[in-house]
């Protein structure tokens, strides 16, 4: 996910409560708030359940508080604000973190490279300020995602919008051995995906290009494409959908990821008027994937 959001400050308002003040507490949120500028998620962890709302912009911590009242005390006293800079953000995500196992993907950092079993595809990440480290909900969406492709189809040409670390466009080019174009905005990720993909050895697959949305020259030339995967955040998607529909082949798949599940509905009914239909829904630590088709798709 290298979305411009995540280069900015994320404010995040995070508590504890039973599942159903959890649920309510989201759901209020999301009824409450633009979902373009705001998402909540209620979701169960191994301590119980927990809320997360995410925010745009500084929130109003008085309104917020204001509106957690309407379900409960509890729940005011129970708030806790974040800010989380880009470079904690990745830091973080990265302290102390076990090797990431998603069907036969392992995502590990140097310290772990002799823990790869042969019959895995070892992808080595270490920390950098890029966003796509494995260890995110959405990133395992989309490996997990990635897997099911290949077992039902073969894509020759994929596209990788928002490549951050290159983590996803190494996944898919080393299990299908197939031309991935990895599209980035960000001059960082960039820098950082291409020496992923060289360290990784998927440079004969996969080619790192900068771009903003799907208009450099790179990748259309690349169209039409048989996979399309978009590990962003909603605005971003929404204002995708038409674009990537036109690069498509028929029958391509297309993996969005980076969806709370207060979010998925929104866009997948904007995926859904350009011709695509549901393949699959999974939500990993309050995150969804969803892989979409479009028509013509035949498994192989």
């Amino acid at each position: 996910m290298s979305d411009r959001a995540f280069r900015r400050p994320t404010y995040v308002m995070r508590l504890s409560a039973d599942e159903f003040s959890a649920k309510r507490i989201a759901h209020l949120f999301a009824e409450t708030y633009d979902p373009e500028t705001v998402a909540a998620s209620a979701f169960e962890s191994e301590n119980g359940w927990s809320v997360e709302v995410h925010f745009v912009n500084n929130p109003d911590r008085v309104a917020v508080r204001d509106l957690l009242r309407a379900i409960s005390a509890d729940a005011v006293a129970a708030a806790v604000f974040e800010t989380v800079a880009q470079k904690d953000w990745v830091l973080a995500s990265l302290a102390g973190l076990k090797p990431v196992h998603i069907k036969r993907f392992v995502v590990h950092g140097a310290h772990d490279r002799a823990k790869v079993c042969a019959n895995q595809i070892g992808i080595e990440i270490e920390a950098a300020l890029a966003f796509g480290t494995g260890h995110h909900g959405t990133t395992k969406g989309c490996l997990a995602a990635i897997e099911r492709v290949a077992c039902r189809c073969r894509p020759k040409n994929i596209l990788d919008l928002g490549t951050g670390t290159g983590v996803l466009a190494i996944a898919a080019a080393r299990l299908m051995r197939c031309t991935v174009i990895a599209g980035d905005v960000d001059p960082i990720s960039i820098a950082t995906s291409r020496a992923n993909v060289q360290f990784n050895h998927a440079g004969n697959f996969v080619r790192v290009s900068h771009a903003g949305g799907v208009n450099s020259p790179v990748i259309r030339a690349g169209a039409p494409y048989d996979l399309v995967i978009a590990n962003i955040l909603l605005p971003t998607l929404k204002r995708l959908a038409h674009p990537v529909s036109l690069l498509l082949s028929p029958g391509a798949i297309v993996i969005l990821s980076g969806l709370l599940k207060s979010q998925v509905n929104a866009a997948f009914a904007v995926w859904q008027a350009h011709g695509l239909t549901l393949l699959h829904r999974e939500t990993i630590e309050g995150w969804t994937t969803l892989t979409l088709r479009r028509q013509g798709w035949k498994s192989q």
